[in-house]
């Protein structure tokens, strides 16, 4: 019999591209990267993120490349290195027309309403900005200030991503993060005022001290917000990739079986509120955007998590950004002291990254797919990028366990994930994985 613990426990990618990072390599430097910029059509719609790695509180959980900083200056300074960085790619890029803005972190409210200002201007000033284009930002409440909310709100903001996590004293104290619910409601009412509609609500299960019961909470608060999307992530406890999550009591950890019911929980209080399941741990009202690209086969996902945005490229600013083009994946350098040295230089801060082989664009569509839709027909992916038909038949093979056990459907050369089962995805992704090594992997429970 398949033991689903251990399936629960699997280490597997998040797979927010493919290849993953951990395969990225400096033989992509700022020469290819260049050609690859060249190489996009003039006009091509272009998603652009812009990273701000700093924050004025460490959050224990965290797993993004950050800095606690106590005064302004190296946020001011680091600004003038986006606004470098963006005349760079600029000069170097044939005027291709920004469909989607995301500026994530770290925490990008860090920035003085001055200083938002100031970025938004200079990102006009280097692209042409399409009509209707969505600007996303990534919210922290604590601190957040009517000024921000103005500052935001007349940058052209369309969309906030408020960062909840939990709404438990005891998880809160247990992951440094306090933050009451009346200082995320009056971040929301500031934004509601200001006209910005669009609002994501981020939560974690997984964490330490959490229940399934008081998850319930968390999210009954969250839907008293009324927002259009809510992501709902498994904690990753990587202590070994970020030191300060040793400060998190493992033994507060729940276990598997407590995290695959946290998020069945989860899926089953949501959709019972009228939201639409999207991919492994998103939802989001029928009306919103994810949920209509869902239906017409158009989702996507990209660093940022799932997105209805189609742009064929994704450009990305600051120190450790990950841009996507149509000929592979490119990283800077993800240490500012080094980032800054580079662009002083007047070079693209290009550290890393892996050109894309025609093996690699299939199996990245296959993962995709399986990621966004759930469902896959292998035999038609593989003919449609050249190959024959029968190239997955491994593949199917080494899935013929876990069809038995019900976690996935296997009917002729189409494999689907059941909705009860889309915790387990990433599980179902990594067998078409060319590049991982399940011996040394040391990525995110699956569930």
């Amino acid at each position: 019999m398949l033991n689903k613990a251990l399936l629960f426990g699997a280490r597997v990618p998040r797979y927010t591209s493919y290849p993953t990072a951990p395969h990225f390599h400096a033989g992509i430097d700022e020469g290819v990267y260049r050609r690859w910029l060249d190489d996009l059509p003039s006009g091509q719609p272009l998603s652009l993120y812009v990273h701000i790695p700093f924050c004025d509180t460490l959050c224990w959980f965290c797993g993004c490349h950050t800095t606690v900083v106590n005064r302004y200056a190296p946020v001011a300074a680091y600004c003038g290195l986006l606004l470098d960085e963006m005349g760079l790619l600029a000069a170097a890029s044939n005027r291709p027309q920004i469909t989607h803005i995301h500026w994530g972190g770290g925490s990008p409210t860090m920035l003085t309403p001055g200083d938002i200002a100031r970025l938004a201007h200079a990102t006009a000033s280097h692209f042409p900005i399409a009509p209707g284009a969505e600007f996303a930002v990534e919210i922290d409440p604590r601190g957040f200030t009517p000024q921000l909310a103005d500052a935001l709100a007349q940058a052209g903001l369309t969309r906030a991503s408020i960062g909840v996590q939990d709404c438990d004293p005891a998880v809160q104290r247990a992951i440094n993060r306090i933050q009451p619910m009346e200082t995320t409601r009056a971040a929301v009412d500031l934004l509601r005022a200001r006209g910005v509609k669009s609002l994501n609500i981020d939560l974690i299960y997984g964490l330490p001290y959490q229940t399934v019961a008081a998850l319930r909470r968390t999210i009954e608060f969250a839907l008293s917000l009324d927002p259009d999307r809510l992501a709902i992530f498994g904690y990753a406890h990587v202590p070994h990739f970020r030191k300060h999550q040793k400060l998190i009591p493992e033994e507060a950890l729940p276990g598997v079986e407590e995290r695959f019911a946290q998020a069945q929980a989860a899926d089953a209080m949501l959709s019972s509120r009228g939201y639409v399941a999207i991919g492994i741990d998103h939802f989001a009202r029928p009306s919103d955007a994810l949920a209509i690209a869902q239906r017409q086969g158009r989702l996507r996902r990209n660093f940022q998590g799932y997105t209805a945005d189609t742009a064929p490229a994704l450009i990305g600013i600051g120190a450790s950004s990950i841009g996507a083009l149509p000929a592979g994946y490119v990283q800077n350098h993800a240490d500012v002291p080094a980032y800054r040295a580079v662009l002083s230089a007047g070079r693209l801060p290009i550290a890393r990254g892996i050109a894309l082989s025609g093996e690699d664009r299939l199996r990245r569509h296959v993962i995709e797919r399986l990621m966004c839709d759930l469902s896959v027909d292998l035999a038609a992916a593989a003919s449609s990028f050249g190959r024959a038909a029968d190239m997955f038949a491994p593949e199917i093979s080494a899935l013929s366990g876990l069809a038995d056990a019900g976690i996935v459907r296997i009917e002729g050369t189409t494999i689907t994930v059941p909705p009860q089962w889309r915790s387990l995805t990433r599980v179902i992704c990594a067998r078409f994985d060319a590049y991982l090594d399940p011996a040394t992997a040391r990525h995110a429970l699956a569930v």
